[in-house]
């Protein structure tokens, strides 16, 4: 048995930020932005908005196209790093607004790899016969620790969820293979300081802008390009495959730059890679769910196509997954 993905969804905020009303907000231009990251503009949660408000939508859309019952799931993973609150889980808030009452609900939190950490670990359930149906969501709102005056960084991140059903099945089709990796070590290059036990909240943590993410933007995309290659060329070794078989690469959205650089190590045609990060920037743990529904839902995989999964983010964590659609 393993997991196969039988239904997607995903949700966004309505507010677009483009790169034009960025200009009025930071020292920036439209042509430098989309000129080292590819983004035009991303999506920014209203003041009402909440991680836990895309995750629900987002999985009541997943739910729709599996034709599975809330009650009918097993287990609930919500990957993000801006939950709803410190606990109860955003999981647990998803769990009750949809009524999915007999599934485990958690979160996990491995940044921009969430999801496939998330998703890695349902199939690892599936696998041992403890889970049967699955709903893994990916759901961010970093609007809320992006520091808005800092423009190496608040021009990159956007709002928003994706989700897939997992069920169990047998045969060809689903999850074949997946790796998890981090480095601790390089913690300080991607890291948001507070508020948490190490620096709680206070009004020092505010005056010091440590309730805002932190990156060191040149030294994660040396090591992102280097991480995912290594990632995506050992998942495909593990089941017999070479970049030759990909029919689609959904990497995370976090730059076109290391997409390309990535799509160009495996020797990837463009329209075997999908790309939607002009329109939402990077969505963290989002990125690669909102991805993948939309390649579903436009058809650009078909029954028994090979599907290539890539991630990198903070911690630092790398993932990668190739499954059978």
């Amino acid at each position: 048995m393993r997991g196969r993905v039988t239904g997607t969804g995903s949700a966004v905020p309505d507010k677009v930020l483009s790169n034009h009303d960025l200009e009025s907000m930071v020292d920036t231009t439209d042509e430098w932005i989309v000129t080292r990251t590819g983004i035009r503009e991303r999506r920014i949660a209203a003041p009402d908005e909440f991680t836990s408000t895309f995750a629900t939508r987002a999985a009541l859309n997943a739910l729709e196209m599996a034709g599975v019952l809330p009650e009918e799931l097993d287990m609930i993973i919500v990957a993000t790093v801006t939950p709803d609150y410190p606990f109860p889980s955003t999981a647990c808030l998803l769990q009750n607004n949809i009524k999915a009452y007999n599934a485990a609900a958690f979160d996990m939190s491995a940044a921009c790899s969430g999801f496939l950490y998330a998703l890695t670990t349902v199939d690892r359930y599936i696998r041992s016969g403890a889970v049967k149906k699955a709903l893994v969501v990916g759901a961010e709102v970093l609007s809320r620790i992006v520091d808005w005056t800092d423009r190496n960084s608040c021009l990159l991140f956007g709002d928003g969820a994706g989700a897939v059903v997992v069920e169990a099945i047998s045969g060809e089709h689903g999850i074949k293979d997946s790796m998890l990796k981090s480095d601790g070590s390089c913690w300080e290059l991607l890291y948001q300081p507070g508020p948490g036990c190490r620096n709680p909240a206070s009004q020092k943590l505010l005056d010091g802008r440590q309730n805002y993410l932190r990156m060191q933007g040149n030294e994660v995309f040396k090591l992102a390009v280097r991480a995912m290659e290594e990632a995506a060329v050992k998942v495909l070794s593990a089941g017999g495959y070479c970049s030759d078989d990909i029919d689609l690469f959904v990497p995370h959205q976090a730059n076109k730059r290391i997409i390309d650089a990535i799509g160009k190590r495996l020797r990837l045609p463009d329209e075997k890679v999908f790309v939607n990060l002009d329109r939402y920037g990077n969505t963290s743990a989002a990125s690669i769910p909102i991805a993948l529904d939309e390649a579903n839902r436009a058809q650009r995989m078909r029954s028994g196509d090979l599907v290539l999964l890539d991630s990198f983010g903070g911690g630092l964590t790398w993932s990668a997954m190739s499954m059978i659609w």
